[in-house]
């Protein structure tokens, strides 16, 4: 079952269009700096929550990337859009290498944020689904923000880290349970060199969850990746080190390209 998803879109009408999709747990409110920059730069912005996530709908489970997948070009359909830029981080980082290696003339250019190709133990993935489906969504939102935020810029911004708590809290727990067996059963490892989409690697030094040699290792599959490394950054490197992710995503993108 393919779902239309719940999205937003920002910037000129006529812009270059570039997909930003989010980890597991968010929604799109986390790429409000790159929305106004990318919006600023004149392309059109389109940011969205995955199936399960956010105000978007939730199909019974099981997911898999295939289907997440399918709901983006479902998303690019709707829009009349043959084709478009995509950023996605984490989750959404998985989400553009299927896309790149399944649906590449529906892939302009791919941004890979702090992701993976694939994330051992996998019992770890179908771990956290169960304790999901019983306790809810709430009982493991301060362990995820504690991957998402370095230690010290945490402390420095309560009010964010109570917001991403709440975010992660607000999801449906089929909804997040399902996308962790879709990370659980995942391996994009094979099929990376099949992408031919420009693509760049952006990982977060002190990201626990997908330390920067799993994007070290996914640029070397792809042919021609650019691989980055961004200080002071943990797993939402996009909203810690919002600069940084930024100038590098619009410098990947080339400026204007219609």
């Amino acid at each position: 079952m393919t779902i239309l998803p719940a999205h937003t879109v920002a910037g000129p009408v006529d812009g270059p269009p570039v997909v930003l999709s989010g980890s597991l747990g968010s929604d799109r409110r986390m790429w409000r700096p790159q929305v106004a920059a990318l919006a600023a730069a004149g392309y059109r912005v389109i940011t969205y929550d995955h199936r399960g996530h956010g105000e978007s709908l939730t199909p019974p489970g099981p997911y898999d990337l295939a289907a997440l997948g399918a709901d983006v070009a479902a998303l690019l359909d709707e829009l009349d859009l043959p084709d478009a830029h995509f950023a996605g981080l984490s989750l959404g980082g998985m989400v553009g290498m299927w896309l790149g290696a399944f649906r590449p003339k529906r892939v302009r250019g791919l941004v890979l944020c702090c992701t993976s190709a694939v994330l051992n133990p996998r019992s770890g993935w179908a771990d956290r689904a169960r304790l999901v489906r019983a306790e809810g969504t709430g009982a493991v939102a301060e362990t995820v923000v504690g991957r998402w935020l370095t230690p010290d810029y945490a402390r420095r911004h309560p009010e964010l880290v109570a917001e991403l708590r709440a975010m992660v809290a607000a999801t449906p727990a089929e909804g997040y349970a399902a996308c962790c067996g879709a990370i659980e059963r995942m391996d994009l490892l094979p099929v990376l060199p099949r992408i031919t989409a420009p693509t760049l690697v952006i990982s977060g030094a002190d990201d626990p969850a997908t330390p920067p040699e799993q994007g070290r290792l996914i640029a070397d599959r792809i042919p021609g990746a650019r691989f980055e490394v961004v200080e002071h950054a943990a797993h939402l490197g996009s909203l810690e080190q919002p600069a940084e992710f930024t100038r590098f995503i619009l410098e990947h993108l080339g400026g204007r390209d219609d």
